[in-house]
């Protein structure tokens, strides 16, 4: 169960105003389709990138700042954020007193079992700052423990509240469908997901959901909100954080997670998380319990 203290003492507030002149990045043990980070730092840190999955945050300290579609946002502490999938972005603190956040990465195909089987297209939530109370709750107990594993059952409970929370936000309903070959979709990833050091052909793929390549396509980015391709790279690109935080040589893991070379892992890398490589190492702490609190807004 997660211990949130909503009303701070003077000690707290105190604590999480003055942040450590160390900047950081804390990752959670991997779980899978979500990952969870912390993110503490100065000034702008990400360039434009984009990733495949839902980011969903709460900003705990500062202002969080971002450009997405097209314009400037905000968001101070207690705010949600939500990035939908494959849309480009920055990053920073919006102030020199620095910034720090909590930040939920969520597979699309994760959230689908949370909209039910039938659901034809994935939330998308046009403003991606705002209050809601419920939401934040279910976000903040996912990111409470960023040391330790979180049970299945409590899982598949926040990952339906997150679809929930999401729904009532997204600009549309989510559009119920049967034409959907979500069955096919899902063979699809998990074969993707199976060979992610492998070069994977159209060919196979038509081998192994029975369509042409070209409703493949569409019809995996209905499903997931990228096309095979790109899920393949960020999966492998995903494997080569994991090895990063290990501490594993970066030429060695360009090789080991199927990329040309360490630039051809540095420029899809950067293009993806918006730092670079040898950056991410320098800030990440792997399994570090975080030295304040996390305190609900």
């Amino acid at each position: 169960m997660t211990s949130l203290v909503t009303s701070p003492d003077s000690a707290g507030i105190e604590r999480l105003c003055n942040l450590s002149t160390r900047e950081r990045f804390l990752t959670a043990p991997a779980l899978p389709g979500i990952e969870r980070i912390e993110a503490q730092f100065y000034g702008d840190m990400f360039s434009p990138h984009r990733h495949d999955t839902y980011a969903l945050g709460v900003t705990l300290h500062g202002v969080q700042t971002f450009s997405y579609r097209g314009a400037k946002q905000f968001s101070q502490p207690g705010n949600i954020i939500v990035l939908h999938p494959d849309e480009i972005h920055d990053g920073g603190a919006g102030t020199e007193a620095g910034l720090r956040y909590r930040m939920l990465y969520l597979e699309p195909s994760l959230l689908r079992r949370g909209l039910g089987e039938n659901a034809g297209s994935l939330p998308f939530v046009a403003q991606p700052v705002f209050s809601d109370p419920a939401l934040s709750a279910t976000l903040l107990e996912m990111l409470a423990h960023l040391d330790s594993d979180l049970d299945e059952l409590l899982i598949d409970q926040l990952v339906c509240g997150i679809a929930e929370g999401l729904s009532r936000h997204a600009k549309q309903p989510i559009r119920r469908s049967k034409n959907l070959a979500t069955t096919r979709m899902e063979r699809a990833r998990q074969f993707l997901e199976a060979n992610i050091n492998d070069v994977v052909t159209s060919a196979e793929l038509e081998d192994v959901t029975g369509l042409d390549r070209y409703t493949l396509i569409r019809q995996f980015k209905a499903c997931f909100a990228t096309t095979p391709h790109r899920f393949l790279v960020m999966r492998r690109l995903q494997r080569a954080k994991t090895l990063i935080a290990q501490g594993e040589p970066l030429a060695g893991i360009a090789a080991e997670t199927g990329f040309a070379d360490q630039s051809h892992l540095n420029r899809h890398f950067k293009q993806a998380f918006g730092i670079t490589p040898g950056r991410w190492a320098d800030m990440i702490r792997p399994h570090q319990s975080p030295s304040m609190p996390l305190i609900a807004p």
